[in-house]
């Protein structure tokens, strides 16, 4: 029987291979999926790493053997994956495992119009078919199996993004993309045709073994390239993708990184235009006190949430909010069915940048208004007994206030931090943020010889 507990995840499946997973695993999720979906027809698609076109396929075959059409879109990023899901309107599963190394591989499934599928949400009952089933046998196959189609859904995607956004009136740019030889390198070039863009492209080549650096622009270590290059060419500006092209960070002329952050009240002030001034936009309890000042600033309603896909997912839904953004550059749109898409954010950009003459850095510095310290991570061996310490530390002073939305969220009136657990390895996970640098390192300080002590 496989252990499925050590890759089943709260919001997706991610293991090494074959290790811990391999093709015949993947033809039970298939089944699984079909089954828990009750879906006719669904979608699948994969990343550019050496087990992807395996697995992806794997699984198609065990969700045509329940009778289910499979259309196979395959070479993909996963925002691609997501329009797909939304614009047939099927359920959809993207074979990829992000920004890990190689060795790993993946499922990200969504519900017919790209509503994600998380253990609340259909992965859990997925994972007790497949482990039943790799005691028993699959089930038997269903009278006629469904056929397995392939479709190009590259061009269609391109071209909904772009009807999202008017770039039109933009003045010419050059801009240098950092694809970490991940879906970036497939995706970009046909999104941006025909635009007004000088493309100097960085390791475009598909190459799931990564041999540049690791496909994670959160990891500063990994846009050290970009940064050179775009300061190298006089460039514009700098966009760097991760593995599955579902993230975008930006960096500005100076070969500066821009706050996530920033590019959320960037996008937030955009999206709330073009909904003629108002709309609740989403932002995780990490994202800078300027995103909800800006959202109030240009008519619309921040709410704030949890850190996650789902809660943002669940969050637009609930409340029709247009746009939601988190610190870890995954920025989520109505139109494009509450699903993220890093490519979308560059796209406004891109917008925002070639429809005025300033610089980039010019640009965002209205948006990116405190001093921030990043996310530091510290490994603990007794994660609630050093958050205990850190909430006492803090508790019962008239000053501050506390939360625990998601992990502890300490404020003052000129900073505040959020210390979160991390759900799959034994740290803590630090964000603090302050009106000046000065007030914004004591207080980081502080707090770490709190939970390192």
């Amino acid at each position: 029987m496989a252990d499925l507990s050590q890759i089943v995840k709260a919001y997706d499946v991610r293991g090494v291979v074959p290790d811990q997973w391999d093709e015949p695993l993947a033809e039970l999720f298939g089944a699984a999926f079909a089954q828990v979906t009750g879906a006719e027809a669904i979608v699948v698609g994969h990343d550019m790493r050496p087990s992807s076109p395996g697995l992806s396929r794997a699984f198609g075959r065990g969700a045509a053997a329940r009778g289910v059409a499979v259309t196979e879109i395959g070479l993909c990023s996963t925002d691609q994956l997501y329009y797909a899901s939304g614009a047939l309107d099927l359920p959809g599963a993207m074979f990829t495992a992000s920004h890990n190394p190689a060795q790993y591989n993946g499922i990200k499934m969504c519900r017919a119009g790209a509503a994600p599928v998380g253990q609340d949400t259909g992965l859990a009952e997925i994972r007790q078919l497949v482990e039943e089933w790799s005691v028993s046998g699959a089930p038997a196959p269903a009278a006629t199996p469904g056929e397995l189609t392939a479709r190009d859904s590259l061009g269609d995607y391109a071209a909904h993004l772009r009807g999202l956004v008017d770039l039109t009136r933009i003045r010419p740019l050059k801009v240098v993309v950092d694809a970490g030889n991940g879906m970036g390198g497939h995706t970009v070039p046909t999104v941006f045709e025909g635009l007004p863009l000088e493309l100097v492209p960085m390791y475009f080549e598909l190459d799931g073994t990564f041999p540049h650096h690791e496909a994670n622009p959160l990891d500063p270590a990994n846009i050290v390239d970009l940064q050179k290059r775009v300061r190298a060419e006089d460039a514009d500006l700098g966009l760097a993708f991760d593995g599955d092209a579902d993230r975008c960070f930006v960096v500005d002329e100076r070969g500066e990184p821009v706050s996530p952050s920033a590019i959320t009240a960037l996008v937030a002030a955009r999206e709330l235009a073009r909904n003629g001034g108002s709309g609740t936009v989403i932002h995780n309890l990490i994202t800078s006190w300027s995103v909800p000042e800006v959202v109030r600033e240009h008519g619309g309603t921040p709410a704030r949430t949890r850190v996650g896909h789902s809660f943002i997912k669940e969050e637009m839904a609930k409340t029709g909010a247009i746009f939601g953004g988190e610190h870890s550059a995954h920025y989520y749109f109505r139109d494009f069915w509450n699903a993220d898409t890093g490519m979308l954010a560059a796209l406004h950009v891109l917008a925002a940048l070639g429809g005025q003459e300033g610089p980039l850095s010019a640009l965002v510095a209205e948006y990116d208004r405190y001093a921030g310290s990043g996310e530091i991570n510290s490994t603990v061996a007794d994660q609630a007994g050093r958050a205990a310490a850190v909430k006492a530390a803090y508790t019962g002073r008239d000053d501050l206030s506390l939360d625990e939305l998601d992990g502890l969220t300490v404020a003052a009136e000129d900073w505040w931090f959020n210390l979160r657990p991390s759900n799959t390895e034994p740290l803590l996970r630090l964000n603090v943020e302050a009106r000046d640098a000065g007030t914004m390192a004591r207080v980081r300080d502080e707090v770490l010889a709190l939970v390192r002590a």
